[in-house]
């Protein structure tokens, strides 16, 4: 079981990673383990396969894993962001497959809204069971027709007694083809962000569909699936807080999504780092290594300082953000930073590998791949910069 870790302080510019007290160094620790092996010898089967077992979420509930940042009365281990980002660290790190660690942590973006404004019936039910491990948790937000644009959703719900009939579609669902449930953003009310609520959609819900799963460039071993709701009948227990008051519950998740996602890029360019500092280490051209070149090494100092910058400013966002600064627009900059950081880093580490880092069976090649995805995911790149823009009075 994993130690309730304490509260976290932030290291400096220079520092290997974002937190480091003695209870983060600890978790690392059993994080670390755990990822080295349970992850890291499958990694590469489990992202040619695009798939991993599901009794890894068990085995991870088992030690306490899921459950980070969640309070103990709904399952969870307590904590806060900072452990839940120092595992997740850990995960790229030492298991080498961010599709895997993305797929286990799909409750990540699913369950907050229902431990913050769910009853207690819903955590029962549906929390506490995702946090052991024995059931899997999705959030649908995005839609066919309408990519970053949450208030133009079109997917609605009409209540018909005690229930709810939903019809609509989700894309780009995490977890979406093998999820026990989807926590997903319908239209209740009229246009715009006022007419939005969250439901909780389960599986077995007849009229739920997995259309298909979706072919990705990168996150392999992390399923994505394209959901369809035929005339699903959903109980009106399943409604997350208040109706037509679900927008608010999903920007507020919006700023740890994203600042998950920077620290996510961090990580994944310290692994790239870390790789290509071996490999030029090892491989000899010319009679001499690779490091012995002094382009080789200018690229790998260029490398390590923007490495250090993201990381300092995602450090000190997250920091805010546990100390009750929750604006949105800390966020915005740290993913952007974060993920040119790391898209420059992955490209840079498959140029120095050469041919070998073109190769399939290469860490470097697998995380080129997988950076591509963040400046996308969890609003875009532009999003990011509209959302500093209007903070800032521009």
């Amino acid at each position: 079981m994993v130690r309730r870790p304490g509260r976290g302080t932030v290291l400096g510019a220079m520092a290997t990673y974002l937190f480091e007290t003695d209870a983060h160094a600890e978790l690392r620790q059993q994080i670390r383990r755990f990822a080295a092996s349970e992850i890291a010898p499958h990694a590469h089967a489990w992202e040619e396969a695009e798939s991993f077992p599901r009794e890894l979420y068990a085995r991870a509930g088992e030690i306490g894993l899921l459950g980070l940042g969640y309070p103990e009365e709904v399952g969870g281990h307590g904590g806060d962001l900072s452990h839940v980002i120092v595992a997740a660290e850990e995960m790229v790190v030492a298991g080498t497959s961010v599709g895997t660690c993305v797929g286990l942590g799909s409750h990540g973006i699913a369950l907050p809204p229902i431990v913050r404004f769910g009853s207690d019936a819903q955590k029962e039910r549906f929390v506490r069971p995702v946090l052991e491990g024995t059931k899997i948790a999705a959030l649908g937000i995005t839609e066919p027709g309408g990519g970053s644009d949450v208030a133009g959703l079109r997917t609605r719900a009409v209540r018909d007694g005690d229930h709810y009939v939903v019809d609509g579609a989700k894309t780009f669902i995490t977890s979406g083809t093998r999820c026990d449930f989807v926590v997903t953003a319908v239209r209740t009310g009229g246009e715009g962000h006022g007419g939005i609520s969250l439901l909780i959609i389960e599986r077995d819900t007849p009229g739920f569909h997995v259309s298909k799963k979706l072919a990705k460039t990168g996150w392999w071993a992390s399923d994505t699936a394209e959901l369809t709701f035929e005339g699903c009948r959903v109980p009106a227990v399943n409604l997350i807080g208040l109706e037509n008051a679900g927008f608010l519950a999903i920007m507020a998740n919006f700023v740890s999504e994203r600042l998950m996602l920077a620290a996510q890029c961090v990580a994944i360019a310290e692994l790239a780092y870390r790789e290509t500092r071996r490999y030029v280490r090892e491989r000899e051209a010319f009679g001499r290594p690779l490091a012995g070149f002094q382009v080789t090494r200018h690229k790998l100092a260029d490398m390590a300082t923007r490495l250090a910058a993201a990381r300092a400013l995602t450090g000190e966002a997250l920091q805010r953000y546990l100390d009750g600064d929750e604006r949105p627009s800390l966020a915005a900059m740290a993913k952007n930073t974060a993920t040119d950081m790391c898209s420059y880093v992955c490209d840079e580490a498959v140029q120095l590998h050469g041919g070998y880092g073109y190769m399939r069976e290469m860490i470097v090649e697998r995380l080129y791949r997988d950076a591509r995805l963040y400046p996308i995911g969890g609003g875009t790149r532009e999003i990011m910069n509209e959302i500093i823009a209007k903070t800032e009075g521009f």
